[in-house]
């Protein structure tokens, strides 16, 4: 069983990177001509459902409201597996990632990565402040962010996240723009964070909650914000 966990693995990650140099021409697009952003949400979509399709992983997104495509709303999302990054492309509304700045080191990839989303290192004070400005900057340009309020894949008891952390929610407030709780129930199953890395079969399943809506908070409400939002995450995680 095992050998042929392993040898969907490799195969899926031949399909990842297949798709990866199929698409690149596209995705310079956007990379020339920053106004064209929106092309980078459009060619995630289609990434992920091809990724999903050819390594045989049936998806699902279930949005429990309708998200209106000319808003600006930022995503937070539980993050337990590799396999959250390409879910998260299904979004049905454009978005550009905000993440780890150690995803520039995949050749291609990172330099993808680098050009069209928002990375930082943790480890630095001075890149989570360019990282916040940033932020601040692209939402002034009318981009939706995908943001992984835990930090990173940082529980060691799956499905049980770790805490927020305030930057998604601090951002929110202080562009009063709406956050979109989004639950991925099983990736930890399918791809565990676990050495070797190796796939099982199961659906993936992405849910899109209710936006909560910022107007009138201030920087008093983040806490209350940040628990709101882990609540509907974790409620659905115990499903």
């Amino acid at each position: 069983m095992n050998l042929i966990r392993t040898v969907h693995t490799v195969y899926g990650f031949f399909i990842f990177s297949l798709l990866l140099v199929l698409l690149f021409p596209f995705l310079l697009i956007p990379i020339i001509f920053p106004a064209q952003f929106k092309l980078t949400g459009i060619i995630n979509r289609w990434w992920a459902k091809l990724l999903f399709i050819f390594v045989f992983l049936p998806y699902e997104v279930e949005c429990r409201s309708k998200l209106d495509r000319k808003r600006t709303y930022i995503f937070c999302s539980n993050h337990f597996s590799y396999l959250d990054i390409p879910a998260m492309g299904l979004n049905p509304v454009n978005a550009i990632f905000v993440g780890k700045n150690s995803m520039e080191k995949v050749p291609l990839f990172g330099f993808m990565y680098r050009k069209l989303h928002i990375t930082v290192d943790r480890r630095s004070l001075r890149s989570r402040g360019n990282t916040v400005l940033n932020s601040l900057k692209a939402i002034d340009d009318g981009k939706s962010l995908v943001i992984y309020p835990e930090g990173g894949m940082n529980s060691t008891e799956p499905p049980k996240m770790i805490h927020f952390k305030d930057g998604a929610f601090r951002t929110a407030i202080e562009k009063q723009i709406p956050v979109v709780p989004v639950t991925i129930p099983f990736n930890w199953i399918i791809l565990p964070d676990q050495k070797p890395l190796r796939l099982r079969r199961g659906k993936v399943k992405v849910v899109f909650h209710d936006p909560i809506e910022t107007k009138g908070m201030t920087n008093e409400d983040v806490k209350k914000l940040k628990s709101e939002v882990y609540s509907v995450i974790a409620s659905e995680l115990e499903k």
